[in-house]
């Protein structure tokens, strides 16, 4: 199922290869069909929304429904365990205090010619939040409403919208409407897919348009989010899961194999790697996964993705595998060494790393605080975790002196002639010529 490689070596470099280069395959009539959606939903509004929720989603649905009552919230918290209700009231305060820190300040600094420049830190008006439906509302993807809703209330967004789509009877599982409320969304939209998107981005009769698009969603969303990318803030798109975990032999191969699992049984696309200098570790490892595979109900999901883009790599050193690891630039790092964070300053490109034994992924998927939002498919290179600054804009700001302006106004009006644009030149000879007046 998973072979051992050896690095360096012509095996470990084309499976790295396989790896890196691995994308989902988009064919022209799909980004067709995304683009018709997006330019129905712009022409016909709450129309197009209902037909395509009644076409995929819901049969009865109506214009009606697009909207979230205040009752349907209410009452989901009749409904909903209270024990889990407090579970992800702890988790969005994890996960306030968390990115209660990202949240930069504006800034101004001064020059004793009397200039005055910065810059001014402001959210944007309004965010719209995309949660998947999750097999048609039976696993209800809290995390992801968390993940996103609260980052964007600690920027201080005014309107925050959540769409999602509905079930087959147009209803939403109570525990999404629980954790929206909770985590501080504005408005819940029942609507799916593309049109979702193409709602956001260009506003209907229902649902008002939003500055940033955020969240997770399949390729129809992925797609979707990239074509209106530009009239709206996206934060980015997201690709297969994968998971790097760099092990030495004080591992247990028990856990290693598990965390390798926790990414593997999302996606048969997903990457599972482990990266380790122990030979013993290397094979008690396989024999986990083996184990363990078949013990899961989404085994065949999990099997595939091993068999794709899974893999025990031999490394000759730590460091070595820490080089391998910033080549893959995975979405999940694990370092379950004897020393961790004698490791981590090697670490150059990762959506998130976890450190030791006692902290596996799902933690941070779920509860303890950062981001699960992160960048895929190798964009941690220069990409990071969806956060406070997804929904923020900065504003630069200047103010000259007279001594100040005309100390420089000869450079500018240099390089202006020098990119032959006369009008910029203009602009600052005619208050040369004024500033000059009034000094005399």
């Amino acid at each position: 199922m998973v072979p051992v490689l050896n690095y360096p070596s012509a095996e470990a470099e084309r499976f790295l290869s396989a790896v890196t280069g691995r994308q989902v395959a988009v064919d022209s009539e799909l980004e067709r069909r995304v683009r018709e959606i997006l330019e129905t939903v712009r022409r016909d509004g709450d129309r197009a929304l209902v037909d395509f929720t009644r076409r995929f989603d819901a049969p009865d649905f109506t214009a009606a429904h697009i909207r979230v009552r205040a009752e349907e919230i209410d009452q989901a918290y009749e409904t909903v365990d209270p024990a889990l209700v407090d579970v992800i009231r702890q988790a969005r305060d994890n996960i306030r205090r968390f990115h209660e820190h990202q949240k930069p300040s504006s800034w101004f600094m001064t020059r004793p010619d009397g200039c005055y420049m910065g810059q001014m830190v402001r959210p944007v008006s309004a965010a719209g939040l995309y949660v998947p439906g999750g097999q048609g509302g039976e696993t209800p993807l809290v995390s992801t409403v968390l993940m996103t809703a609260v980052p964007a209330g600690v920027a201080g967004v005014s309107d925050i919208a959540m769409v999602t789509p509905p079930a087959r009877d147009g209803t939403l599982n109570p525990y999404l409407l629980v954790a929206a409320r909770e985590a501080g969304v504005h408005r819940i939209h029942k609507v799916g897919s593309a049109w979702a998107v193409a709602a956001l981005a260009y506003g209907t009769e229902s649902i008002p348009p939003v500055d940033v698009v955020a969240g997770p969603g399949n390729i129809y969303v992925t797609l979707a989010k990239k074509m209106v990318s530009g009239r709206v803030g996206i934060d980015g798109l997201a690709g297969p899961s994968e998971v790097v975990v760099i092990a030495d032999k004080t591992a247990d191969a028990r856990v290693v194999a598990a965390d390798l699992l926790s990414q593997a049984e999302h996606d048969p696309m997903a990457s599972a790697v482990c990266l380790t200098d122990d030979a013993r570790l290397a094979q008690d490892v396989l024999a986990a996964l083996e184990t363990q595979t078949e013990a899961l109900p989404r085994h065949d999901i999990a099997r595939e993705a091993l068999s794709r883009y899974g893999a025990v790599i031999r490394t000759r050193s730590l460091e070595e595998a820490l080089d391998v690891a910033n080549r893959l630039a995975p979405e999940h790092l694990e370092l379950v060494v004897d020393d961790p964070w004698a490791l981590l300053p090697r670490v150059q490109n990762a959506g998130a790393v976890f450190l030791g034994t006692h902290t596996p992924e799902p933690l941070g998927d779920y509860f303890a605080g950062p981001n699960h939002v992160l960048p895929t498919s190798g964009t941690a290179r220069f990409a990071s975790a969806l956060g406070v600054e997804t929904f923020l804009k900065k504003t630069t700001v200047l103010a000259y002196s007279r001594e100040a302006f005309e100390r420089d106004a000869s450079a500018v009006m240099a390089l202006a002639a020098l990119e032959r644009l006369d009008a910029h030149a203009r602009s600052v000879q005619v208050r040369l010529g004024e500033s000059t007046r009034t000094r005399t």
